[in-house]
């Protein structure tokens, strides 16, 4: 199933919003409208704390919690020679002197509303990180229904709803005002940032387009594991496939190299993604996913391909763009945790 936003018109103005679910495996008779509240000007500077969206690909209703200032790595514009002196050079399968051109933009912290989680096309358990527990040891958490959305995919609006936002969290994070926006940071989300910062933080996403697919990819740190003989280093990596053409496709294989600080390499070949084989079409166009990576250096790099089939038959790879895998200090964590 998937959800898709509408937006309701009258003469030229934009009177409300509607979500409307609708099953591939049912007729269109089925499917279901229902009001969720009014569209509002999109800003060009920072949403608040507390601004209500619909995410303008997956089209589910969410809350920002707080922003990121990321560093945007795009090999689209790989061959635009320029002096900038924030120029880095990327790893790559077939070019490793490329130069990509950085430049910084907000994502934000959200949480999805859980009554829309059923209808999107992207994993809602994807935040997920190895924290100290009461015996200092550490344990895999997974926290249900956040996200990191871009600047650009937010579309504000203002809720018609008696229930403004589902989430098990919404209630413990924020508070209604009578201001814009109209919820405010409460003292545990603060706190819940400040404990966490180091496993949540957003700081590179790395992007490439090839044959219209546009894959988009986000490395998180997630902690490490420590025995009598070895150490090993964990990271989760967000990846969102978005089909920008116009004729149907479907991934149908993928091809990971992974490169780790202690020299080693290691190839993974597979089916599909995440058990899947996601169609992206006009009407689903994208397809967001999650999964880990382990190695026993505190650093690496990954690239690698997807391969996909036309719906006119044409069988055709789509580079997954290079990015590293950098942990953080052991001092910057126990900083974190004995500032909770």
């Amino acid at each position: 199933m998937f959800m898709i936003a509408r937006i309701i018109r009258s003469s030229n103005e934009i009177k409300s919003i509607a979500v409307r679910c609708i099953s591939t495996n049912i007729c269109l008779q089925n499917s279901k409208l229902a009001e969720v509240g009014k569209l509002q000007t999109p800003k060009t500077d920072n949403y608040n704390t507390g601004q209500l969206f619909l995410h303008k690909v997956f089209g589910y209703r969410g809350v920002i919690l707080f922003p990121w200032t990321a560093r945007v790595y795009d090999r689209d514009a790989a061959n635009q020679k320029s002096d900038d002196e924030n120029s880095i050079t990327s790893p790559s399968s077939n070019d490793n002197t490329k130069e990509v051109q950085k430049r910084t933009q907000t994502f934000y912290q959200v949480l999805i509303d859980s009554r829309d989680i059923p209808f999107i096309r992207a994993q809602t358990e994807a935040v997920t990180f190895l924290g100290s527990n009461q015996e200092n040891s550490r344990s895999l958490y997974a926290i249900p229904g956040l996200d990191y959305v871009s600047h650009s995919d937010v579309i504000p609006y203002q809720t018609f709803e008696t229930t403004a936002l589902s989430h098990e969290l919404f209630d413990k994070f924020l508070a209604r005002t009578d201001s814009d926006p109209p919820f405010a940071p409460l003292d545990t989300l603060k706190a819940w940032q400040k404990k966490n910062h180091t496993f949540l933080e957003l700081s590179d996403v790395h992007i490439e387009t090839t044959n219209n697919i546009r894959i988009t990819v986000i490395p998180f740190y997630m902690g490490k594991k420590e025995s009598p003989s070895s150490s090993v280093y964990w990271w989760r990596y967000c990846i969102r496939l978005e089909n920008l053409g116009e004729l149907s496709v479907q991934l149908r294989e993928r091809h990971w190299r992974i490169f780790s600080l202690t020299g080693t390499l290691e190839t993974v070949r597979g089916r599909g993604i995440v058990g899947q084989e996601p169609i992206l079409n006009s009407r689903l166009p994208a397809f967001q996913y999650s999964s880990h990576v382990s190695l026993q250096a505190p650093s690496g790099h990954m690239w690698g391909s997807f391969r996909f089939e036309r719906e006119d038959g044409l069988v055709f790879d789509c580079r997954i763009p290079p990015f590293s895998l950098e942990s953080k200090t052991d001092t910057e964590t126990t900083q974190n945790d004995e500032n909770s």
